[in-house]
């Protein structure tokens, strides 16, 4: 069935219909327990993400890609939101509610097993390279090697990117118009992303997985490579599971509303209906989305070198050289699990939050906290790099314990980050006709845009500055605070007034595409 998107006209002109618009199906509203079971995927792709952000900096550069360059491996995963989560959900979009196999579920299932496949690639990377021709002298380069994880950790964003965007799209479709369940929803999701942090980053700080896989020990992988391939394996078991459960947890159908199949009857090019769209933005769409890349501008160098900043700067451990790095990796992905922990609470208790202060002042706050987080993180660094270790080479208690409280206290602003955001665009795009596939795409334009800039600029930033993360981490406050400003001051406190700004009813729209008729 077409979606619910502007009347399209790019490739041919629709004719003005002469008889009544038959009334839409009056959409059912659907229990909360589906909208958690809809949700549940978010744990089986979080998981998989925890590992990605806990193991595979430090496995980036265990197979010999400088730190300088890590970052610019990360650049796959922005490249690849940029162009596949606005046509996946475009695509989503364009089928029918009653599909025998629905809407998203099949895209959410089919991203499910792009991400299996990927970890399985991204896993076993180095034995592949080994078997291509990598040399097996210790400490030779393994180009071969790092060719197919780059491959496979590519496949491995597309297919976050494939599975996210639906299933966020599905629960803007079974909350309709009621933006408070929108909220909720939404905060469903970001608790599975809390639960499955915790999970991944559980497993990410737990060294003993291989015995569980012995099989995983090779010739080309040690011990720390084949507690990552074994890490994988499970995330493999989990995400199946929470995807099985998403895809049976509703029939679409059921609670999605049914609209005219006569209503929008042509096709529009996907690029022109993505950017044509944003013209009938209204200011405060705009300002939602320039707070989303800030955000998201802030976000992007934790995410990048949270356990390297502790192996590093807090540890002033070596990848290449010592245990002590890795030690501080452990200990970094031990307060990404306490982030994960406050993410989870934070996200049972953010409706209420949203219903006394206003979901704009409380985004607002969120950022502010970023930014007071990342400041300190510049400061722990700077005394950490001051202070004489000793003979055992390990930090004081003070400066671990210091780093493990601003890791902790940055779950709130994160689950505010995977919630506020999706519910806000979400219902002030609905009035203007898109589908929910478009608008969540659309979002991730302003999520994936930043992530390019600081992904091309935050390694050679590092190095220029001596090789470390601080310049990365003050550019991450920097952005926190104007995103908290922006929000503060730019989005309403109050709850939410629909907006009466919408597309064109359709003979004026035949008539808006009806400039475009010579591209017939």
């Amino acid at each position: 069935m077409p979606p619910a998107v502007a009347p399209e006209g790019g490739a041919r002109r629709s004719r003005p219909s002469t008889s009544a618009t038959p009334p839409a199906t009056v959409q059912k509203v659907a229990p909360l327990r589906r909208l958690l079971r809809a949700a549940s995927v978010a744990c089986g792709i979080q998981f998989g993400w925890a590992l990605q952000l806990s193991l595979l900096t430090p496995y980036v550069q265990e197979l010999g890609i400088p730190h300088a360059f890590a970052s610019l491996v990360w650049l796959c995963g922005p490249l690849s939101g940029l162009i596949v989560q606005p046509l996946v959900g475009h695509m989503s979009d364009k089928v029918p509610v009653d599909s025998p196999l629905g809407r998203r579920k099949p895209f959410i299932a089919g991203g499910a097993a792009a991400i299996a496949l990927a970890v399985l690639i991204v896993g076993f990377s180095a034995d592949l390279g080994r078997l291509m021709g990598d040399s097996k002298e210790p400490g030779a380069p393994r180009l071969r090697a790092v060719i197919i994880y780059v491959i496979g950790f590519w496949l491995l964003d597309v297919g976050n990117n494939a599975t996210q965007g639906p299933c966020r799209a599905l629960l803007a479709d079974l909350t309709g118009k009621d933006h408070r369940r929108t909220r909720i929803a939404n905060a469903y999701f970001s608790l599975f992303m809390a639960l499955g942090n915790i999970l991944g980053f559980a497993t990410g700080a737990y060294g003993g997985w291989y015995r569980i896989f012995p099989f995983t020990i090779t010739s080309a992988c040690k011990v720390n490579c084949a507690n990552l391939k074994s890490a994988f394996i499970l995330d493999i078991i989990v995400l199946g599971i929470t995807t099985f459960i998403t895809v049976t947890s509703v029939k679409e159908s059921t609670y999605v509303a049914i609209e005219d199949p006569n209503a929008h009857d042509t096709q529009e090019a996907f690029l022109w209906e993505l950017f044509g769209s944003f013209r009938y933005f209204t200011l405060p769409i705009w300002m939602a989305l320039i707070v989303t890349a800030l955000t998201w501008t802030g976000w992007f160098p934790f995410i990048l070198f949270d356990t390297d900043w502790f192996g590093r700067e807090v540890y002033h451990g070596d990848p290449d050289k010592d245990l002590v790095y890795h030690s501080g990796v452990g200990m970094g992905s031990l307060g990404l699990m306490l982030n994960s922990v406050v993410l989870g609470l934070t996200s049972v208790v953010l409706e209420k939050l949203c219903r006394k202060w206003g979901a704009g002042l409380v985004w607002g706050v969120s950022n502010l906290i970023m930014c007071f987080c990342f400041s300190a993180m510049l400061i722990i660094a700077y005394v950490a790099g001051n202070i004489d270790y000793g003979l055992n080479g390990l930090p004081p208690d003070g400066i671990v314990i210091a780093s493990l409280v601003v890791f902790t206290i940055l779950g709130a602003p994160l689950a505010v980050t995977y919630s506020i955001p999706y519910a806000m665009v979400s219902s002030r795009i609905e009035p203007l006709g898109l589908g929910q596939g478009l608008a969540m795409g659309i979002l991730n334009l302003a999520i994936v845009l930043p992530q390019v800039v600081v992904s091309l600029g935050s390694g050679p930033i590092d190095q220029l500055f001596g090789g470390g993360n601080s310049p990365s981490f003050a550019v991450a406050a920097i952005a926190s605070f104007l995103a908290g400003l922006v929000a503060i001051l730019g989005l309403p406190r109050l709850p939410q007034i629909r907006s009466t700004k919408s597309f064109p009813p359709r003979a004026s729209a035949q008539g808006r595409h009806g400039h475009h008729g010579h591209h017939r």
